[in-house]
C-alpha cells in the first residue's frame, strides 16, 4: 500500500488548508486511514481517522470543530479540511493506514505511512 499526502503550504493564522491522501496498491487490506502530525522538536500526534467501510470518525480534541476528515472511497482518497488554523498547527502532516478494524490513535498500529506534507501557519 502506498500513501501520497499533498496539500500542505504556508497559510496565515485563521486560514484554511485542505490536505489530501491518496492510497494506491493493495488498498483492500486497509480499513482505516488516519492523519498524524509532527511539529519540530515534538512527538508525533494523532489528528483524526476514518474507517473506509462506514465512515466512522475519530478526532483528537484539538481538531474537533476545526478539522474535518472525509473519504472518497471510489478514488481511494481521504481529505482533511483544516480551518481556523493556529500557529501551533504548524507541523508535517502524515497519512497512515492500518488493516485493523477499529480506529486507534496509536501510531504503532499503522503499518503504512505516506511521506508527509508540511503545513506552516504564520502569525
Amino acid at each position: 500500500v502506498q500513501l501520497q499526502a499533498s496539500g500542505g503550504g504556508l497559510v496565515q493564522t485563521g486560514g484554511s488548508l485542505n490536505l489530501t491522501c491518496v492510497a494506491s496498491g493493495r488498498t483492500g487490506i486497509t480499513n482505516i486511514i488516519a492523519w498524524f502530525r509532527q511539529a519540530p522538536g515534538k512527538e508525533r500526534e494523532f489528528v483524526a481517522a476514518i474507517r473506509w467501510s462506514d465512515g466512522e470518525l475519530l478526532y483528537k480534541d484539538f481538531a474537533k470543530g476545526r478539522f474535518t476528515i472525509s473519504r472518497d472511497s471510489p478514488k481511494n482518497t481521504v481529505l482533511l479540511e483544516m480551518n481556523s488554523l493556529k500557529s501551533e498547527d504548524t507541523a508535517r502532516y502524515y497519512c497512515a493506514a492500518t488493516h485493523l478494524g477499529h480506529i486507534t490513535r496509536n501510531g504503532a498500529h499503522y503499518g503504512y505511512w505516506g511521506q508527509g506534507t508540511l503545513v506552516t501557519v504564520s502569525s
